[in-house]
């Protein structure tokens, strides 16, 4: 009897993906941050507080899985359906359950809602006044960033809270639970798994668990067709099942990490030879052009900045010609792209500076804008002072006039995070921030 006959004895002919979800805390595995001990979803699931919230990560990153539990561990009616295929009508019909589930079994309702940011602001609006009453506990999921894909009226009433990729550790620990699983998963078939073969279902799930779990269920249902000789999953079933050739990983299976270090440090130390070698091998070990083509990407902001600013328009540029050439024509484009960053002038100001901005932010919050660069369309906001005393910089000379950008607390040294080098354009730029700040020195202040 092989893998999907037993499925189909079991009745469950659902997805290994589909049949694995956690059912409660307990058995899911990774997003500690969210689901530690002491962290406000879980307190607020044991306290029977739960809020509205969105749940903000890449796809296969537990979000609907997630909903599904905090609705079971909560005793709520669980209702969920898809932005995509939903509008206003579905959301009264909702809303209409929910007062009737109140009504008669006190009972609160949980509408889990996938791809939010699909909505548009009508159907957005629809949900404020029941969210606000607390009728509903909505839970979005979203890919997109909600500041942008979402109403602010209907985001200020709710927590956003993000899902991070899972690890290769939570990845590793839940193929083995479905491995050694015998209700749903695949423990019947007493399969084993070569490390190695494990470790490349994980690297190419990229920390999404859905897809590492198609991977295992497939190279599972090869291995088990295969026979007695087949009940141990090789490298060789698992390049089969996801049918993309692996790289050549050393023993302990770090090679691919080897190899895009050796290509990063080998641009970053201005070396366009190795540089070149390093980037022949991964492509000519089966690694994936546009990963490649992302990781320059990267570079080109990370470790050459404004020190050559055409930088990252060549890297863009490089992988949009791949994507229109594909292998192996396109592979000169990325080659040319390795060259260019590996021979251009280098800077980490950007890098450096923007991780400064990060530790600020969450170190002082969100602090106010300043009221004379705030916007002031309306009569209201005029008598606050909002817009009060800006300068507009083009009525003066050079497009130049001092005044202040920052909020209070942090204006000053503390407020300084940009420091180019002298490298490249970068000079150009240190000379004019210089000039710019003499002037500033000079000028009275208000």
């Amino acid at each position: 009897m092989d893998l999907f006959d037993q499925q189909e004895a079991r009745n469950d002919n659902r997805p290994l993906a589909d049949r694995m979800r956690p059912r409660n805390l307990d058995e899911y595995v990774g997003q500690d941050h969210l689901l530690g001990a002491d962290s406000l979803l879980r307190r607020a699931v044991q306290e029977d507080r739960l809020f509205s919230v969105i749940f903000w990560g890449p796809p296969g990153s537990g979000k609907t899985t997630l909903a599904r539990i905090l609705a079971g561990e909560t005793k709520s009616h669980f209702v969920s359906f898809s932005a995509v295929l939903s509008g206003v009508k579905e959301i009264r019909a909702v809303v209409d359950e929910a007062a009737e589930q109140w009504r008669l079994h006190r009972r609160r309702t949980l509408l889990f809602v996938d791809e939010i940011h699909r909505f548009n602001k009508a159907q957005q609006d629809a949900f404020l006044p029941h969210v606000e009453s607390g009728l509903i506990t909505l839970i979005g999921a979203t890919t997109e960033n909600p500041s942008f894909e979402v109403i602010s009226p209907l985001l200020s009433r709710m927590r956003v809270l993000i899902l991070k990729p899972f690890t290769e550790e939570d990845l590793e620990r839940i193929l083995q639970n479905a491995l050694a699983d015998e209700e749903r998963g695949l423990g019947r078939l007493r399969l084993e798994i070569e490390p190695e073969a494990l470790k490349r279902i994980v690297w190419s799930a990229d920390g999404d668990a859905r897809a590492a779990l198609n991977s295992l269920e497939a190279a599972a249902s090869l291995a088990d067709k295969a026979g007695e000789a087949g009940r141990r999953m090789t490298l060789a079933f698992v390049e089969r099942a996801i049918q993309k050739k692996a790289l050549q990983y050393d023993k302990s299976g770090e090679e691919h990490y080897n190899l895009i270090s050796a290509l990063h440090k080998s641009l970053r130390g201005s070396d366009p030879d190795a540089a070149l070698y390093w980037l022949g091998r991964m492509l000519k070990a089966g690694e994936d052009p546009l990963y490649l083509a992302r990781r320059m990407v990267r570079f080109a902001s990370e470790d050459v900045g404004n020190a050559d600013p055409r930088a990252l328009t060549v890297a863009v540029d490089a992988m949009q010609a791949y994507h229109f050439l594909g292998s192996p024509e396109g592979e000169l484009a990325l080659a040319q792209a390795a060259v260019y960053l590996a021979t251009a002038p280098k800077s980490n100001a950007l890098y450096v500076g923007y991780g400064q901005v990060n530790a600020t932010i969450e170190k002082t919050g969100t602090l106010p804008v300043p009221l004379h660069i705030r916007n002031a369309p309306t009569k209201l906001m005029k008598e606050l002072d909002y817009g009060k005393d800006y300068r507009y910089a083009h009525d003066y000379a050079e497009a130049y006039v001092p005044q202040e950008y920052l909020p209070d607390q942090i204006r000053g040294k503390e407020g300084r995070f940009y420091r180019p080098t002298d490298r490249g354009y970068e000079k150009i730029i240190g000379e004019r921030l210089e000039a710019w700040r003499k002037i500033r020195e000079s000028h009275p202040k208000k």
